[in-house]
């Protein structure tokens, strides 16, 4: 099994596109390992079908350059963080051991988007412990906690605990999300109107990002949240802002 460096899980397929697409893309360029799990099939969503999904999230993963991606077929808008979900997530983490797990906000507009936080959040802690024992190929897996558990931002504005710099790559996670045809404003697309199948939706996802660039003197970011501290080794890895 291939070992990632960042592993991002979103509940719905296109939620990673629209929230932490360019980081995956900024860290495949520096030859990082990256993937992302879908909890749910995005069964609920009122455009498309579930065999569209798959179709969307394939072309997306070719446009992001993945080495994984994955679909656990949790239940969308019913999945809960119990048990069963966690040992699910445990299991993907102990198969990849990221070093660094993305996730959905820790709340947000859609319910779906704080459960799948903390259920992610959980099962990163619980995937460190020797004493879960988890199977693959009938053999135990080893236990595996990532170094960071880090909230990407959507649909409701939270205040990031830092941004990281995507504008070189903004462009390539537009066309990663554009991949959803049946989810965002896709001319001759037929389908019911939904909060996020008008222009204005993409229109709003440009101007967060260059709202978070802004916060650090470049056109484009993606902001995060952790609960654990951030640190570095020196200051070469601050952004120095033009004057």
């Amino acid at each position: 099994m291939i070992k990632l460096d960042v592993l991002a899980f979103g509940v719905h397929p296109d939620d990673v596109e629209l929230s932490c697409a360019g980081v995956l893309l900024v860290e495949k360029k520096r030859g990082q390992k990256t993937g992302i799990i879908d909890l749910t099939e995005g069964e609920l969503g009122t455009r498309g079908t579930t065999e569209t999904r798959y179709a969307e999230a394939a072309e997306s993963a070719l446009i992001l350059g993945l080495d994984v991606r994955e679909n656990l077929k949790l239940a969308d808008g019913f999945f809960e963080n119990n048990e069963e979900a966690q040992r699910k997530v445990i299991y993907a983490i102990r198969n990849y051991r990221p070093e660094i797990v993305l996730c959905n906000a820790p709340a947000d507009r859609h319910p779906d988007h704080g459960r799948s936080a903390g259920l992610v959040n959980d099962a990163a802690f619980l995937s460190g412990l020797k004493k879960i024992e988890t199977h693959f190929d009938g053999h135990i897996q080893e236990a595996w906690r990532p170094k960071y558990v880090l909230h990407y931002i959507q649909d409701r504005y939270l205040e990031p605990d830092f941004v990281v710099d995507i504008s070189d790559v903004f462009e390539q996670k537009l066309e990663a999300i554009r991949a959803f045809k049946t989810q965002f404003y896709t001319p001759g697309e037929d389908g019911p109107a939904t909060y996020i199948s008008t222009p204005d939706f993409l229109d709003s996802v440009v101007y967060r990002y260059k709202m978070f660039g802004k916060m650090i003197g470049v056109k484009y970011a993606e902001g995060f949240i952790s609960q654990k501290k951030i640190g570095l080794r020196n200051f070469d890895a601050l952004i120095k802002e033009n004057t």
